[in-house]
């Protein structure tokens, strides 16, 4: 049996097996039924491992052990293997999540937010600033600003910008609206963005301009602003940099507030 190296990786990514469980398993598939022996040698897995890693695979559903004397294992079809390992896949995760889900219900919440309540104190002003790369993290970092806001929130980016964020942001945007949040966004609006906007109007006040500056502030103390043009760059090398002082901006939220009066309101 030859099996390409690099298949055998992607099997290994796909469905979470180690080296010696997707030779095994490969092999298994090519023979339909066979010993353990049999495959350790198709396989090139030391037979002293076979029986260990045929038992692990029985166990996450790939073979199924037959009756009789010597042992034998029959390939379970790919097409099985795929649903067992999307369940086995699900319940893990729901698994976690609902561990996770007890953790923010818990003492150990308790602990970590006073480890975390601790450590702000301790913080000089100065040291409230980081750099966030990537532009998942970058709307991970957004998304935990909006859900902090209290009084209003600002955002000013590109027009493609403006329905990422709308979409990535949508559940916090609401939340905050619903806490009496004021929302304010100003993009270049093209006939493209239009489009998009119809679902999102409701969110908060949309204003046409021609700068493509890209930058969002909660309450006049955070704020994040991108360095780099999104048409020129690609999604995993975005970066924005964020600072947690009043001074700088409030004092870009009072330049925006002066150009606001001037933008075009979408309708």
């Amino acid at each position: 049996m030859i099996v390409k190296e690099d298949f055998l990786n992607k099997l290994r990514h796909y469905f979470a097996l180690n080296l010696y469980e997707v030779r095994l398993w490969t092999a298994l598939l090519s023979r339909g039924v066979s010993t353990a022996g049999e495959l350790s040698d198709i396989a090139n897995v030391p037979r002293s491992r076979s029986y260990d890693v045929l038992e692990s695979l029985e166990k996450k559903g790939f073979v199924i052990q037959k009756f009789g004397k010597p042992i034998k294992y029959m390939a379970v079809p790919p097409e099985e293997v795929i649903d067992r390992v999307k369940k086995h896949m699900k319940r893990v995760a729901d698994e976690k999540l609902g561990r996770l889900d007890g953790v923010r219900k818990g003492e150990i919440m308790e602990e970590l937010r006073g480890l975390h309540n601790q450590g702000i104190e301790l913080i000089d002003p100065a040291d409230l600033s980081g750099a966030v790369k990537g532009r998942h993290n970058l709307y991970n970092h957004l998304d935990l600003m909006v859900k902090g806001a209290k009084e209003n929130i600002t955002i000013m980016t590109s027009s493609a910008g403006l329905l990422r964020k709308l979409e990535g942001l949508q559940g916090s945007l609401e939340k905050a609206k619903d806490r009496g949040v004021k929302i304010r966004m100003a993009a270049p609006i093209n006939d493209t963005t239009k489009k998009g906007l119809t679902n999102f109007k409701e969110l908060g006040e949309i204003r046409h301009t021609d700068n493509n500056a890209r930058f969002v502030i909660v309450d006049g103390t955070d704020l994040t602003f991108m360095v780099t043009d999104d048409k020129d760059v690609h999604p995993t090398y975005d970066i924005g940099i964020w600072v947690k002082t009043p001074l700088f901006a409030s004092a870009l939220q009072n330049m925006f507030d002066m150009a606001w009066d001037d933008m075009k309101p979408f309708k």
